[in-house]
């Protein structure tokens, strides 16, 4: 039935045989309960193992106290994770998945806020993590962390897994003594290419000897050709050859990115997809045992498939694509690949969350993370169907209608615009962000498979609410842009001074190309997000001559969780935006602006043929609270504007109580 027949092919690991291709890789989802793998987390793995993934790598444990980087993580050096662990890795298994645990330390790159113990190194030298320096680690204390290591390897068997992953990725613990910029050592941990592995070899040659010849090893290594004194593809391959030659290292997989360049390990849309193939099909030249796994950046089976079957790699491990639809793997089997949903790029609630230090979800799949509470991406169906009426086709009301039609209610949907999608629509026709509109068309594909009736180009007053046979009624009408002009930061001024003389528009007036600009275009950027810095960057590449003025210290400060504001910024800076940060706006002249430094105080006036105010929305809701004979709901920008994250999750929660 599947259309990814090599994707779709079984592969054998020691004596586990591995039902696809598709892995689902370790990534910190921070879901641990006082350091306890619990529902949250147990859930979260199950469904991408009910799913179809053939190998699931749970969220990578800190083997010893100085390796602690996320509040959220995983007890290291305690017994008491054993039986926790031991539920949650009996149900992946019996969901036919096999299920391995990363180990990892960071290294130099500590938090101390979290560990409060001194960052241990190879050498010394400062955290790419924090502002902290890192402790050049004793022999004895080398010898202390390789004990740590098999100690975790020997308490993760106890507890099911069939297997643990080495990391060496990102410049952590292993890759710092594999670099020589970062193991300057002179005894045996150091100095040549023999000194420099011996860490990890030793490491890993103590975790087979403990755990025996059944249990699999892995390797997590990554590939970063930003800085020069980050490994190079023929030195990665050099050292993995050497590991491979010893038979223990069942498989590796290569990331992209590293704490130098950490914009590429969780890729955003500004990067392209299938990082790592390059460094993945030289390894497959020169490794003998290990198979080779693909990640960072795979995010579709079309990608899986060209990778598999091109010989670029044994493996593909795709893990936002299955944050974002975990049954991604199942569907690719029963050969629906159409109807996976398809992962945007976005980051914003996966790293997003992470980063702040939260446990992780989804801006499109507000199940992750909510699976043991939602039940996941499975729908129970409605004991008592109803006829449901929802009134607005942006991100609330259609993730509102799907989730309702999929328990079975009899659902109409209604939009005044020609198109689905409202606003969310229109951040996809900012530069590469085309995976907005493939979800779009994926919501009408499953609007027609489920029955649900989409009306387009209607507008339903109350009257015609009231009238609508429909007794439950879900209002998800948005927002409309703020055309006063006031500034939450000049909170004096109720609207900004001038906007009367016109040549004032809104980022959606820009992006449906009814705003009349001129060359030279000035965009207040008060949320500091893609509304402003996403429309600012469609205007430059359209050959605008654009200045962004912005409250805050930097441009994208609210995207710098998703790790794109520095991509973004370099492309403004190319294409010649030029950016005035902590700075509002005093006066628009109708051809010119006023703008006032915070700093300073200093005043500059600046020519412009237009301004764009990219400022707090409005909730509209042009229905009366209650309606006669009606169950009314509200969610979504109607009650509050907000960001689609909040959309997403508001239509998922009611359709399920509905």
């Amino acid at each position: 039935m599947t259309q990814h027949p090599r994707l779709m092919s079984p592969l054998k690991l020691r004596d586990q045989t591995l039902r696809n291709r598709i892995v689902f890789g370790a990534h910190t989802n921070n879901m641990s309960d006082q350091g306890m793998p619990g529902p949250r987390f147990g859930k979260y793995l199950l469904e991408r193992a009910l799913g179809g993934a053939a190998m699931v790598v749970a969220e990578p444990v800190p083997v010893h106290r100085t390796g602690v980087l996320t509040r959220g993580n995983i007890l290291h050096s305690d017994d008491a994770v054993i039986p926790a662990y031991r539920t949650i890795t009996d149900e992946v298994k019996d969901a036919g998945a096999v299920i391995i645990q990363q180990l990892y330390h960071i290294g130099a790159h500590g938090d101390s806020d979290l560990s409060f113990a001194p960052h241990w190194s190879p050498s010394g030298g400062p955290s790419y993590h924090d502002s902290d320096g890192s402790h050049a680690m004793t022999g004895a204390e080398v010898e202390e962390l390789l004990q740590a290591h098999v100690a975790a390897a020997v308490r993760a068997k106890a507890a099911g897994f069939q297997g643990v992953e080495v990391w060496g990725a990102y410049h952590s613990l292993v890759d710092q003594f594999w670099t020589p910029w970062s193991n300057q050592r002179t005894d045996q941990w150091g100095g040549s290419l023999e000194g420099r592995t011996r860490f990890s070899r030793e490491l890993i040659e103590r975790v087979r000897r403990a755990c025996g010849e059944e249990f699999i090893v892995g390797l997590a290594v990554s590939y970063s050709t930003a800085y020069e004194v980050t490994l190079g593809a023929e030195a990665l391959c050099e050292i993995l050859a050497l590991h491979d030659r010893t038979g223990h290292v069942d498989y590796v997989t290569v990331g992209a990115g590293s704490y130098l360049e950490f914009e590429a390990i969780i890729p955003p849309f500004t990067h392209a997809e299938k990082l790592t193939t390059p460094l993945t099909q030289q390894l497959k030249g020169v490794l003998s045992h290990a198979v080779v796994t693909s990640e960072a950046g795979v995010r579709t089976p079309e990608n899986g498939e060209a990778i598999i079957a091109s010989g670029l790699a044994d493996l593909v491990s795709i893990v936002r694509g299955q944050i974002a639809d975990p049954h991604l793997a199942r569907k690719v089997a029963e050969g629906r690949a159409e109807d996976i949903r398809g992962c945007i790029s976005c980051n914003q609630m996966c790293w997003g969350r992470r980063s702040r230090d939260y446990w992780i979800s989804c801006l499109i799949n507000p199940s992750a993370g909510r699976e043991f509470e939602w039940g996941g991406d499975r729908f129970v169906a409605s004991p008592a169907p109803k006829d449901v009426l929802v009134v607005g086709a942006g991100p609330a009301g259609l993730e509102a209608a799907r989730a309702a039609a999929e328990r079975g209610h009899r659902v109409e949907i209604v939009e005044a615009a020609p198109v689905v999608g409202g606003q969310f629509r229109l951040a996809g026709m900012q530069p590469r962000r085309g995976q907005i509109l493939e979800l779009m068309d994926w919501y009408e594909r499953q609007f027609e498979k489920l029955g649900v009736r989409l009306r387009l180009n209607t507008f339903l007053d109350e009257q015609e609410v009231a009238e609508h046979p429909a007794s439950v009624v879900v209002v998800a009408t948005g927002s409309l842009p703020d055309e006063t002009g006031f500034q939450r930061w000049v909170p004096s001024e109720p609207s900004l001074p001038g906007i009367e003389a016109g040549g004032v528009w809104s980022p959606e007036a820009v992006l449906r190309r009814e705003a009349r600009l001129g060359d030279a275009v000035v965009i207040y950027d008060e949320g500091s997000n893609w509304r402003g810095v996403g429309t600012a960057w469609a205007m430059a590449e359209a050959g605008k001559k654009v200045t962004i003025v912005t409250p805050e210290p930097f441009v994208g400060k609210e995207i710098a969780r998703t790790a794109a504001d520095g991509v973004v910024r370099r492309r403004l800076g190319a294409l010649g935006v030029r950016m005035l940060t902590e700075s509002c706006l005093v006066r628009w002249h109708g051809n010119g602006v006023t703008v006032r430094s915070f700093l300073t105080g200093e005043e500059e006036v600046i020519p412009f043929s237009a301004l764009v105010m990219a400022t707090t929305n409005r909730a509209f809701d042009p229905l009366p609270e209650m309606i006669a004979g009606k169950v009314m709901h509200r969610i979504g920008d109607c009650t509050a504007p907000r960001l689609a994250a909040y959309a997403f999750h508001e239509g998922r929660k009611l359709g399920l109580a509905i």
